[in-house]
Order: structure tokens, then C-alpha cells, then sequence
């Protein structure tokens, strides 16, 4: 999740369980606590410039439900053993610090990017995918609650301005879940006649918004990807088929870069040819054909590939016109003509797969 909700989220917790004379103290606490674990991106940078070590290892550690409590309770101690206001209340202040630090993992897992709760064991990072990463309908009533309790201070109406904003963002979060399930269903639908009903799928909200839905599943030739509005649609989801170079990627599926990759996609990845490079595009993050992560992690050498060292690559999209067909789309359905316009890639079909 971003940055700005990270640290209203620390602050709100934090500020919400200390007696009323720390409060403020504890939101400043929280707000840096609340921020702590994305500083894991500055010491990743300095061991290695490989760029999908980079995207992989964040969230790593940092975010690990197993390293957070002891880090917040090694926290604690020292404080504690300073006097102050964690010595005069040691509980409240153990809520405090350690609730300031696992929400913030548990909140990174709503997004798609995936966090690894579970370092080390290496499992899949968490992706529940129910909210964007910036979602102005989770981070509001956060800062509409920390700006209260700021001022009002010591007050009764500051932690009720707390909690409060922390349940409306929770019961965001619940919505989000809700949205997602009704989504999955509708998508389970749509594909089960295409084929498709148990290809390798996920759903993700459109940027700001919980309204509008983005569904990919994979195919044996590439993926169809699809929108789905809880307040316009009615009909099934029109998916467009898209390609892949799955032979390509299957030859170098063993290269170290490559299976990173695919673990902490969960495969969920494009191959194109770019000037001779194999380009890997991350598809959950973006849309077809702009993404956010693209890697140039192979090159031709004569009829087959050759793993390279990986390469970040990124070129301009427009968002500004991305954006005002995803706030229109939200409110209208399109109709088949415009699906089926010269030029748009092919709907899926069955005979496609």
C-alpha cells in the first residue's frame, strides 16, 4: 500500500490503545513504525543492482510475520529500559509498537504485488488483490481520524476519532473482499464458456477505485484478460485474448532471474520480443500492453535463447487518457460493437485455447 496510508494506519493504531496523555506521542511512534518496513528497499540496493533481486526481495524480511513481533518487542525493551513514557506504561506501549508493525504487511497483502508474510519459509507471496495500492476510499477516514485526534490531543474524542476512522477503513478493507468474491464469480462464469473455467486466474480493482475490476487467466498461447463493473455490467465479461511467447519462455524457464520471477508472479507473465530480447511483463501490475515491471532477461543466439543478466526496461503510456476511459468504463457497459471494433485484439473463443 502506499506510503501516505501506511503511516496513518501506524499512527491510528498507535495513538488508539496508549493512555490519553501519550497519545500524540504514540502516533509520531506509530506513523515511523508505521513506514519502517519499505525502508527495506535502501538495503536491498546496496548488496545488489540486479532488478529483479529488487522487486523480489521487497517485502521480504521486513514484512515477515515471524521478524516484525521480535524486531517490535526488541523495540520496546530498549525504550523501556530508557524510562519515559514506555516505562510508565509498558503494556499499552507493547500494543502500541507491535500493532504499528504487522498491520503494515497485513495491509500490503490486500494489494497484488505480493508480501511475504511467511519469510523464510518460501512459499508464494501473499496476494490478496482486493485493493489498489493508492485507494483514496481505505486511506480517507484513516486521515480524517489522525487529523482529529491531533487536535483534540489528550481528549476522549481522539481515540473515538480513532477507532472510528480505523473501523471504516476495515470495513473498507471487508467491502473489498466482498467486491472481489463477487467478481471471482462472474469471471469463474464467463471463462467456464470459453473453456477456461480452471486456467490459472486472478482479479485485481482498477486504480482508486473498488467499483471497476480487471480479470486475467492464463491460456496454453498467452492469457485473456477482461473488465468487470459491479455498478454497469450485466452481461458476461468480454475477454480479449492475447499472445505469449510461451516456447520462448520455456526455454529459459530454468534461468535463475526467470524462476524468481515465476515464483513471485505466480506465473503470471508475458514473453515478448523486443530488438532481439526476450521481455518478461509482469501482468498484474498494469495493463495490456503497459505494465509496470518489464524485464529483458534473454537474447537470441542463433534459433534459441540465451538467459542474460536482467534488465529493467520501461516505456511512456498515457495515463491521463487511461485513466478517463477507466472512470468511464466504470458507469457503462460496452456493447458488442465496440468489443468487436476493427482493431481491438480478438475476444476469446473457444476454438482459441
Amino acid at each position: 500500500m502506499d506510503s501516505l496510508s501506511q503511516l496513518l494506519l501506524g499512527a491510528a493504531v498507535a495513538g488508539a490503545v496508549v493512555p490519553a496523555a501519550h497519545r500524540r506521542a504514540a502516533m509520531l511512534a506509530g506513523a515511523a513504525l508505521g513506514t519502517l518496513p519499505d525502508l527495506d528497499s535502501f538495503p536491498i540496493a546496496m548488496v545488489t543492482d540486479d532488478p529483479v533481486a529488487l522487486m523480489t526481495l521487497h517485502r521480504g524480511a521486513s514484512h515477515s510475520l515471524f521478524v516484525l513481533p521480535l524486531l517490535g518487542w526488541a523495540i520496546w525493551a530498549w525504550f523501556r529500559r530508557r524510562g519515559g513514557r514506555v516505562a510508565q506504561a509498558p503494556g499499552p506501549w507493547l500494543w502500541a509498537i507491535q500493532l504499528a508493525l504487522v498491520t503494515h504487511p497485513l495491509l500490503d497483502a490486500f494489494t497484488v504485488y505480493g508480501t511475504q508474510l511467511l519469510w523464510p519459509i518460501p512459499v508464494p507471496p501473499a496476494m490478496w488483490s482486493s485493493v489498489f495500492i493508492i485507494d483514496p476510499g481505505y486511506t480517507v477516514w484513516l486521515l480524517l481520524g489522525v487529523v482529529v485526534a491531533t487536535w483534540v490531543g489528550g481528549r476522549p474524542a481522539a481515540r473515538h476519532a480513532l477507532v472510528f476512522g480505523l473501523a471504516l477503513s476495515t470495513a473498507y478493507l471487508g467491502w473489498s473482499l466482498v467486491a472481489k468474491a463477487m467478481v471471482e464469480r462472474e469471471a469463474g462464469r464467463s471463462l467456464a464458456v470459453l473453456g477456461l473455467a480452471d486456467a490459472p486466474r486472478f482479479s485485481v480493482p482498477m486504480p482508486f477505485n473498488t467499483l471497476l475490476w480487471r480479470v486475467v487467466a492464463m491460456t496454453p498461447d498467452g492469457f485473456v484478460e477482461g473488465e468487470h463493473s459491479l455498478v454497469a455490467d450485466r452481461h458476461p465479461i468480454a475477454f480479449r485474448h492475447h499472445p505469449s511467447d510461451v516456447e520462448a519462455l520455456a526455454q529459459v524457464a530454468d534461468a535463475p532471474a526467470v524462476a524468481r520471477l515465476a515464483w513471485f508472479n505466480r506465473g503470471f507473465m508475458k514473453a515478448t520480443e523486443r530488438d532481439g530480447r526476450l521481455v518478461l511483463s509482469d501482468l498484474r501490475m498494469g495493463a495490456e500492453p503497459d505494465y509496470s515491471f518489464n524485464f529483458a532477461v534473454a537474447e537470441r543466439d542463433g534459433g534459441r535463447w540465451r538467459a542474460i543478466p536482467p534488465e529493467q526496461l520501461s516505456w511512456p503510456w498515457e495515463a491521463r487518457r487511461r485513466l478517463a476511459q477507466m472512470w468511464h468504463r466504470i458507469w457503462n457497459e460496452p456493447d458488442a460493437a465496440v468489443a468487436g471494433a476493427p482493431g481491438a485484439p480478438a475476444p476469446a473463443q473457444p476454438g482459441n485455447q
